[in-house]
């Protein structure tokens, strides 16, 4: 009986790994991938998610195919839920934005763990920049400091949310430069923060220097800065806060994630799928023409980037947080 009865543990054992990699076979068949995008149509997540996925369903091979499914509110806080606690079968995927997600959690209960989420790959890296319309009195960031502590409580700045990146950004820059804290507006989205400050509703914007592209080439949009290492190149002209003597880097950085959970072959063909489509020729090309700047991190080096960045938000909490 101890015989027969190990003999069917050790067959039960053999299977488990067979099962897995039968699984990882199957998956994903007919059924599309579902993409859980956590704000409005339009921003740049959502133009992530549609450039890079049909690179990434070719190298799934079989046909793979997927839907983008728009789930925002409470600054993604409502699509970050819908990945987390979705069946771990690697039919949901989430398009996320860093430090929304980390963020979140700091300030408010949630239905999710940030560490807790498969963590797949990282695609751009969009660093902050500070709007102004084209007629604005503001020139650098140095004007900006000027008119904080001038008109204190009065500079009103718009951004997509309450401890996003754009609000988050702001907040670090605060706290560099020691200015009074300006009113912040959120919005539900780029768009309409954008329509606010064309309208004159708002004084600056904080958004990411990708976006609004072609309203900054044709100059009814300015940037004071960008919050980057080096000088964006589509727009050269642009400095960097740190060529203004603000050292600040901050940016939003947007990649994929699944349910905790996810079978082990399921995950490696996705980091498997989107480490080919990060080097492809065709999407380097597409990502270029929009304006897109990457930043390709895959599984754990990916998970170690939130990690760091959770740790930096967590402080940045301490001195100035972000509810409101």
């Amino acid at each position: 009986m101890v015989t027969r009865r190990a003999t069917i543990a050790s067959l039960g054992l053999l299977a488990a790994p067979a099962l897995g990699r039968a699984q990882g076979a199957a998956w994903p068949g007919e059924r599309p991938l579902e993409v859980v995008v956590p704000v409005p149509p339009g921003g740049g997540l959502d133009t992530m998610a549609r450039l890079i996925m049909p690179h990434v369903c070719a190298h799934l091979g079989g046909g793979a195919k997927f839907v983008v499914l728009s789930r925002p509110g409470a600054g993604t806080q409502i699509g970050n839920e819908a990945i987390f606690n979705a069946a771990p079968d690697g039919y949901t995927l989430g398009a996320i934005t860093a430090p929304a997600l980390p963020a979140l959690p700091i300030e408010r209960a949630v239905r999710y763990r940030t560490a807790e989420f498969t963590w797949l790959a990282n695609v751009v890296e969009d660093p902050n920049a500070f709007f102004v319309t084209g007629e604005s009195p503001l020139r650098s960031l140095s004007d900006l400091v000027a008119a904080a502590r001038a008109r204190p409580g009065r500079l009103s700045y718009g951004s997509t949310g309450v401890g996003g990146d754009d609000h988050i950004a702001m907040l670090a820059f605060e706290d560099w430069a020691g200015t009074p804290p300006m009113v912040h507006v959120p919005f539900p989205g780029s768009a309409p923060a954008t329509q606010a400050l064309l309208g004159g509703h708002i004084d600056l914007l904080v958004g990411n220097i990708s976006e609004s592209l072609a309203m900054q080439q044709e100059g009814r949009i300015r940037a004071l800065g960008t919050a980057a290492p080096a000088r964006f190149a589509p727009l050269p002209a642009v400095p960097t806060f740190r060529e203004q003597g603000f050292d600040l880097v901050a940016g939003a950085s947007r990649g994929f994630v699944a349910t905790p959970g996810l079978p082990a072959p399921i995950r490696a063909r996705l980091e498997s799928a989107f480490a080919a489509a990060l080097a492809e020729p065709a999407f380097l090309r597409e990502a270029e023409r929009v304006g897109m700047p990457l930043r390709p991190l895959i599984g754990g080096a990916y998970a170690g980037m939130i990690a760091e960045m959770e740790g930096a938000l967590r402080a940045l909490w301490g001195r100035r947080p972000w509810r409101e």
